[in-house]
């Protein structure tokens, strides 16, 4: 949309009922609801090919733009608005339905020319052929793929794959390739006109996955030899031209990495073609800010049949980094979270949806505060990128901007990513690039980079600056005469005491006594420097600044929050306070072997019946919550006495999902 009023296009854009004041709505000129099957949710609205084409219609619309999610890479949805006298803004429904199936990309790939993956079918799987990765045929995203290294395990795994499949994509079908423990996934951007011209425009970098799911991209691949460089940017136009294809697309590779000296041929092996994105690609910015191509812009004027100009593509020029911000919390599991966004700034941020000009922060977000966040859509708040003079550049202006940023109300991975772009191997990858892989992110150096960048230590100091901003923010709203200090008291014995709990259960005391109208700290080496307080904030019932002297250093903890729900963004990490009622209000017991939902979401399977025996890590029942799916599993061995939820069931955090009796626990 930014692209199109550039262009002096004007906009419409479609909505699930329930999105009316979503970003993307506000921000068109014209906006069209979008009816839901019957029995379907809001994910079903944006699936209907006829629906998207009725909705141009009816605003008059003379193009469809399919962006990169729901029917991007559905052929159905190119030939509807192709039948219907529209301009499609990609590649044609035959290219599309070519590289929508995973394993039929291979074989065009392999008839080109380019090196492929094995493909299998699961069932002729043997042992010999672990690990394998069982993946979803179409889609992407990470969803629908399962890393298999015992046989056994192989029929559950790709059952479940193909469920995850169906419900993302509505294809169930899954296919098994070797996996490689050691990889770097790189892609190639191709443009191509409908004159013949096919551009490489570069390469990106997204070995940094979890669980399949891509958070941190790059261009270009940092430490990636021309030679290989090259032989990818060849393969991925050699590819598009085979299936004539016009329009933005990508074509995806994995590169195996060895360590120096290890089995010989250098650091990197021959590429492997994976598949082909027929669509704009989440990570395109960072292609953009280093080109100075507007990736958007010459999709939309490919469709109109204006060719690229001779001399091909622009040169990159600096690095960029991007990272995705989900609403996920690293240390719940990576479970989604949900909420409204109290607070969602970026003050670094130079570019909105467009190139910096110059070194500088991207912002591409989908909310804004204020925002809701549900279980219905992807957990992808936003993409946060960098354009650096070199990838050091690049990687500190990131790390600053992402530490800087005000992300209140909703849990997210925001401190994991800084910890990545801050880490030492990371950071090296140019110099010494066979360390950085898809592996990166696995066992113990993920859960040393989930941790919160806020030390113990600073949540305390949170603590104490929560309290005495709240302190002075209550000042005038209590029935004391005026003139009287926020933190008089008429019994100076004890201490000023608050306590608060952090997301992760720790519960955290600030207390200070008053001297003199002033408060002091009862933690030696700590003092105030100053405390304000904001009361025309509307958004906040809590909001202001402690500025303290913490051991002779000086250091300012901005705090906001609403009711007991407190969040201090600090230099040292940003923290998230629940304030303790002292005199709580008693709640219901319950029932010790009840296993609740962790978050909203829908029920998708139950693997389990009542009166059955359970092993401890056994899975009970399968959800799905922003697309993808989260297993119940039992804490420890028992029997299930009741499942009182059913397949299809749509519950709210809290809900009982099943109850156990566990070993030496008697029933009641």
């Amino acid at each position: 949309m930014r692209t199109c009023r550039t262009l002096g296009i004007g906009t419409v854009a479609v909505h699930a009922p329930g999105e009316e004041a979503a970003a993307h709505v506000a921000e068109a000129d014209t906006a069209v609801p979008l009816p839901v099957p019957a029995g379907g949710g809001p994910v079903d609205a944006y699936l209907d090919p006829g629906a998207i084409v009725a909705a141009a219609r009816t605003a008059g619309a003379d193009a469809v733009h399919p962006g990169y999610g729901f029917l991007s890479e559905n052929p159905a949805l190119a030939r509807a608005v192709t039948a219907a006298g529209l301009t499609w803004v990609g590649p044609g429904a035959d290219a599309i339905e070519g590289m929508g199936s995973k394993t039929r990309a291979k074989e065009t790939a392999r008839a080109a020319g380019v090196p492929v993956a094995a493909s299998l079918d699961p069932a002729d799987v043997r042992a010999e052929d672990l690990p394998v990765l069982v993946k979803a045929s179409a889609g992407g995203g990470g969803r629908g793929m399962r890393v298999v290294r015992d046989l056994a395990d192989l029929p559950a795994e790709a059952e479940a794959a193909r469920a995850e499949a169906a419900a993302a994509f509505g294809a169930p079908e899954v296919f098994c390739e070797p996996y490689v423990e050691r990889g770097r996934h790189i892609e190639v951007q191709i443009l191509a006109d409908a004159h013949g011209t096919v551009w490489a425009v570069g390469e990106r970098d997204c070995s940094v996955q979890r669980r399949h799911q891509k958070v941190v991209e790059e261009a270009p691949a940092p430490g990636l030899p021309e030679d290989v460089r090259r032989g990818l940017h060849e393969a991925a136009r050699g590819l598009a031209r085979a299936i004539g294809y016009v329009g933005a697309g990508t074509a995806e590779f994995l590169v195996l990495v060895r360590p120096p000296g290890e089995g010989g041929g250098g650091a990197f092996g021959t590429p492997v073609f994976l598949e082909m994105n027929t669509r704009l690609q989440v990570e395109h910015p960072v292609t953009e800010c280093v080109t100075g191509l507007d990736l958007v812009e010459w999709q939309i004027r490919i469709a109109e049949g204006e060719p690229l100009p001779d001399g091909g593509p622009p040169p990159p020029a600096g690095h960029a980094v991007e990272v995705r911000l989900y609403a996920e919390d690293p240390r719940q599991g990576w479970r989604p979270r949900t909420g409204v966004l109290t607070a969602f700034e970026v003050p670094a941020a130079t570019a909105r949806f467009d190139r910096p000009a110059g070194p500088g922060v991207r912002l591409d977000s989908g909310v804004e505060a204020g925002d809701a966040v549900g279980t219905d859509f992807d957990p992808m708040l936003a993409k946060v990128v960098a354009h650096g003079r070199d990838r050091r550049d690049a990687l500190r202006r990131l790390a600053a901007a992402l530490a800087g940023a005000r992300v209140h109300g909703v849990g997210t991975n925001r401190d994991l990513l800084v910890r990545v772009l801050r880490h030492p191997v990371f950071a090296r990858a140019a110099e010494r690039p066979w360390e950085l892989h898809t592996g990166f992110l696995t066992g113990d150096r993920l859960t040393a980079l989930a941790t919160p960048l806020a030390a113990p230590d600073t949540e305390e100091l949170a603590a104490l600056a929560a309290a005495l901003v709240g302190a002075e923010a209550s000042r005038g709203s209590g029935p004391l005469p005026a003139g009287i200090p926020a933190y008089w008291r008429n019994l100076p014995s004890g201490a000023h005491l608050r306590r608060y709990t952090t997301d992760d259960g720790r519960e955290v005391t600030a207390a200070h006594r008053t001297v003199r109208g002033a408060p002091v700290p009862e933690r030696p080496g700590v003092r105030v420097r100053s405390v304000t307080a904001d009361r025309a904030d509307p958004a906040a019932a809590t909001a202001g600044r402690a500025v303290l002297e913490v051991d002779g250093l000086v250091r300012a903890f901005d705090v906001r929050g609403s009711g007991d729900r407190i969040h201090v963004d600090t230099p040292h990490g940003s923290v998230a306070l629940t304030r303790v009622d002292p005199l709580p209000v008693p709640e219901a017991a319950v029932d010790p072997g009840a296993l609740p939902a962790p978050m909203p979401g829908t029920v998708t399977s139950v693997d389990v019946a009542a009166g059955e025996k359970v092993r401890a890590g056994q899975t009970l029942l399968r959800m799905e919550a922003m697309k993808m799916e989260h297993r119940i599993t039992a804490p420890a061995a028992g029997a299930v006495r009741e499942i009182p939820v059913a397949p299809g069931e749509r519950v709210a955090a809290g809900t009982p999902l099943a109850v156990l009796d566990y070993e030496g626990q008697h029933s009641r």
